[in-house]
């Protein structure tokens, strides 16, 4: 029988080649645009595997109507849409793509502190709005990040990265939070482990890079933006669950904060209507982390790599579960 795989939105071809070189047949979304749950449903039904985006809910009830599924792979590193322990009672296997983005979303996030600090979206409106006339002196003044200190949210792979670069290119006195020390980064950075608190008392830039998970989902609530230095920076390329967008708009427009800079929201996409829309220290980008060329290119290798291993009853190179 021919294996068909489900790949849900359009990726690098890298993917494709490599799949169609194991003789499986490749169903693609060749729509800019994600399916329905209804096109996933019926597309899903003439597969034996699938490549899916963060979009994608893959539920109980979804995964339970498609038992017949050998393996998943989530073209990111989160799952949070996979039910991935039902999947495991099903006997699909699930796979992500870890390591491969971890420059690429650091480097986001620092692109988004930089573009805050110095007021770059209210800088290019005024430019592109014709409202450049001369010099201001006291114009669009911003924070200038070196010596700053920064808090780490969640010190994994990306989190360690953008501390690294917050202390060697910026010189950053650098705190964090993790279950666990992270030695190695605190020889090669000076990072000190503190608990939340601590850390939203005392930084500058608090950068978030912690996973969604009942204990993380709303984190970023009234109580703890209140806890945050005035005039500090609130960075978050994780999951927009994380923080809550009313406390976040308060704190914005009551002077605690300085700006915020978003690669993620909730809902994704931000509705039009959001406050923070309309707040010009407020910077939203369409979750773009992880969009490089050559972090998007090994996203897609390793996914053809997870289906090719699951389709051969093998274990998947990036296993979930």
């Amino acid at each position: 029988m021919t294996q068909s795989v489900l790949i849900t939105r359009r990726i690098p071809e890298l993917a494709m080649k490599k799949l169609k070189e194991q003789g499986i047949n490749v169903i693609e979304n060749s729509e800019d645009r994600p399916l329905s749950s209804r096109e996933l449903h019926d597309l899903a039904q003439r597969s034996t595997g699938l490549i899916t985006m963060l979009s994608d809910k893959i539920d109980k009830d979804f995964l339970a109507a498609n038992s017949h599924l050998k393996v998943i792979s989530n073209f990111a590193v989160g799952h949070n849409n996979i039910d991935s322990a039902f999947a495991k009672t099903l006997g699909i296997q699930v796979g992500n793509t870890p390591d491969v983005l971890t420059h690429a979303t650091a480097e986001l996030a620092m692109t988004l502190l930089l573009a805050c600090a110095r007021n770059l979206q209210s800088a290019t409106q005024n430019v592109k709005s014709g409202q450049w006339n001369n010099w201001e002196p006291m114009g669009f003044l911003g924070m200038e990040l070196y010596g700053k200190c920064a808090a780490i949210i969640g010190a994994g792979r990306i989190g360690q990265r953008m501390g690294e670069i917050l202390n060697k290119g910026f010189g950053m006195n650098i705190l964090y939070t993790a279950q666990s020390d992270k030695k190695d980064f605190e020889k090669s950075t000076q990072a000190r482990r503190v608990e939340l608190n601590e850390a939203l008392q005392m930084a500058d830039i608090v950068s978030v890079h912690c996973p969604l998970t009942e204990n993380t989902r709303n984190l970023f609530n009234q109580k703890n933006f209140a806890l945050m230095k005035k005039g500090s920076i609130f960075i978050n390329t994780a999951r927009g669950e994380i923080h809550d967008e009313k406390a976040l708009h308060h704190f914005l427009t009551n002077g605690t904060l300085f700006a915020a800079g978003l690669d993620v929201t909730n809902p994704e996409p931000m509705s039009m209507n959001s406050e923070l829309l309309k707040l010009p220290n407020c910077l939203v980008l369409p979750h773009i982390g992880s969009a490089t060329v050559t972090a998007r290119q090994e996203m897609a290798l390793i996914c053809a790599r997870n289906i090719i291993q699951g389709l051969n009853g093998e274990k998947l190179e990036c296993s979930v579960v």
